[in-house]
């Protein structure tokens, strides 16, 4: 069956955070007078976002609350517990990292996406977006020049179910109008998140291991499945394609 539709994850698919996230949230911390060290910040974040997530799942839409609340609430825990007592600081911080991750300040494209993106549209094939993000991402992906690609852009959020539950890629074909599954090929850099989803749904699907050489790791994935590069994925299609 015919492809029709190119489906795309975006952090470490399209898109990377342009520096560290210990980096880049002390870069804001020096601006308000603060040293702090990025290894510390960097593992502070990671335990205050798990714990978020599992608080308010869904960017806190599941409880109905707002994507610059939960933020917020991972900023000031992260912050906190790297010793930072101050409110107004606090409040600051949390303020100019949600508005500094809502454009293409904090973002960079790998340098292989307009390649593939602007070859999938030569082909005709529609494109979208399911990603588990917030509703930022629509502004982050304008700001980084992708936006005109998609026929539409899925997060998390506005789904209300996150990869890898299949909610979310049921939703995805409901907006796509429905296609057949095979007509559909997802591609991401996440095995649990991507990859197995869209299998099981009967999605064709690329699992992105860029740079890799060897590849798989174990994982149970016909080497036609994996790209090292997007450049490769175009004549994968091709020969569904053709």
């Amino acid at each position: 069956m015919r492809v029709r539709w190119v489906t795309w994850d975006v952090k470490d698919t399209l898109l990377r955070v342009r520096h560290s996230v210990g980096e880049q949230y002390c870069g804001v911390a020096r601006e308000l007078g603060l040293t702090l060290d990025p290894e510390a910040v960097e593992a502070a974040f990671h335990s205050a976002y798990r714990q978020q997530q599992r608080r308010q799942p869904l960017y806190g839409g599941a409880g109905g609350g707002s994507a610059r609340t939960w933020w917020g609430e991972v900023v000031c825990g992260t912050f906190r517990s790297c010793g930072v007592e101050d409110g107004e600081r606090l409040r600051l911080l949390a303020e100019r990292l949600y508005q500094g991750f809502s454009g293409p300040a904090h973002w960079e494209v790998f340098p292989d996406v307009t390649r593939a993106l602007q070859g999938c549209g030569a082909r005709g094939l529609a494109q979208a977006v399911l990603s588990n993000f917030d509703g930022r991402l629509e502004d982050v992906l304008r700001g980084c020049g992708l936006r005109e690609h998609f026929r539409f852009v899925l997060t998390s959020e506005s789904a209300g179910a996150a990869k890898p539950d299949s909610r979310a890629f049921l939703r995805l074909l409901e907006l796509a109008g429905q296609p057949a599954p095979g007509e559909v090929a997802h591609v991401g850099d996440s095995y649990q998140n991507d990859y197995l989803p869209a299998r099981a749904l009967g999605l064709h699907a690329f699992l992105l291991q860029r740079g890799s050489e060897e590849g798989g790791g174990g994982l149970e994935v016909p080497p036609h499945h994996r790209l090292r590069s997007l450049d490769e994925l175009l004549p994968r299609l091709e020969q569904d394609l053709d």
